[in-house]
């Protein structure tokens, strides 16, 4: 019989297991990097648990009566095995999960699910037993993705924009100089965005240095100065831009072209099937960044949904 108990340290080795073998996890979800800003969320991840065996895992945080999942992360969503684990199962978890949130006095469920490129197979169990459950879409951002199996050629505008870079004489390729890189991205998200990354510098590279196969940045120069980059995760079917800006220099010399399309060739080269650019929402998708995606657009991208789903208990 399915039981739901809290996450403690004693579970940590068996949750990174988990994610590993799951059909949906990503580093995202392994307690390293969920771990990393404890400070700044009230972790209430959830194990499904059969006697002493692990059955899946959500990671969640909780506010007040509200939980999470996860406050902390672009996605959560319960991380479902490959084996011994279909929708019957996620039925039976969810409806545990429904009577264990009454017990503890929350009154609803925040769910952002993990999208499907970044399933290692159909993963879509949560969706339906969340449906069944009664939950609603309470948010819809959307993401611009390439599919690198079947790539559409870039636009007139890109290939122009190529044309330019060369000329100005930008470089590009993988960088270890973070600091210059994290001093540019200050700059152009205060002065353009009236923002700031949420990561820190530091925190930016303890997590590199936590996951040095999936964390990277690459770099457009001129003469060896910086003047764009992108920070990128891989996961096992996805390179996603986490963090991508260009300075006034590199706007003129139009260096995200080159840029772009070196990450398309080093994706692809690894076997990867998405290139993500990420979301261009605020609101909870209610505000569009048109400009945005029609550029994300021109290098062959078309829209993924990254949902969030409400359960009022």
């Amino acid at each position: 019989m399915i039981e739901i108990v809290r996450y403690s340290e004693q579970w940590s080795s068996a949750w990174d297991a988990l994610v590993s073998r799951s059909r949906n996890g990503t580093f995202l979800h392994c307690r390293a990097y969920m771990d990393y800003h404890r400070d700044r969320f009230t972790d209430c991840s959830l194990l499904a648990v059969d006697g002493d065996r692990l059955v899946t895992a959500l990671p969640a945080c909780c506010d007040g009566d509200v939980l999470y999942s996860h406050g902390g992360l672009t996605y959560g969503g319960w991380l479902l095995p490959p084996t011994h684990f279909d929708v019957t199962t996620m039925l039976a978890v969810m409806n545990a999960t429904t009577q264990w949130m009454r017990q503890h006095g929350f009154a609803r469920l925040v769910y952002k699910p993990v999208p499907h490129i970044f399933h290692r197979y159909p993963a879509d169990d949560d969706l339906y037993a969340l449906w069944r459950c009664g939950a609603v879409v309470t948010g819809c951002n959307v993401s611009t993705t390439i599919d690198l199996s079947q790539p559409i050629a870039m636009g007139h505008g890109c290939k122009g924009g190529l044309n330019v870079s060369r000329r100005a004489g930008v470089t590009v390729g993988r960088s270890d100089d973070w600091a210059a890189y994290w001093q540019l991205l200050e700059d152009v998200l205060r002065e353009r965005h009236q923002a700031t990354p949420v990561h820190t510098l530091d925190e930016m590279l303890r997590l590199r240095d936590c996951f040095p196969d999936n964390i990277h940045l690459y770099t457009a120069t001129i003469s060896g100065t910086i003047v764009a980059g992108i920070v990128t995760y891989t996961t096992h079917t996805v390179m996603h831009c986490q963090y991508t800006a260009s300075g006034e220099q590199g706007r003129q010399s139009r260096a995200l072209a080159p840029l772009i399309a070196h990450l398309i060739e080093v994706a692809t080269k690894q076997g990867l099937r998405y290139l993500d650019f990420g979301t261009s929402n605020a609101d909870q998708g209610h505000w569009l960044d048109e400009g945005l995606v029609q550029q994300k657009s021109q290098y062959g991208g078309r829209s993924i949904v990254f949902p969030t789903l409400t359960l009022t208990i």
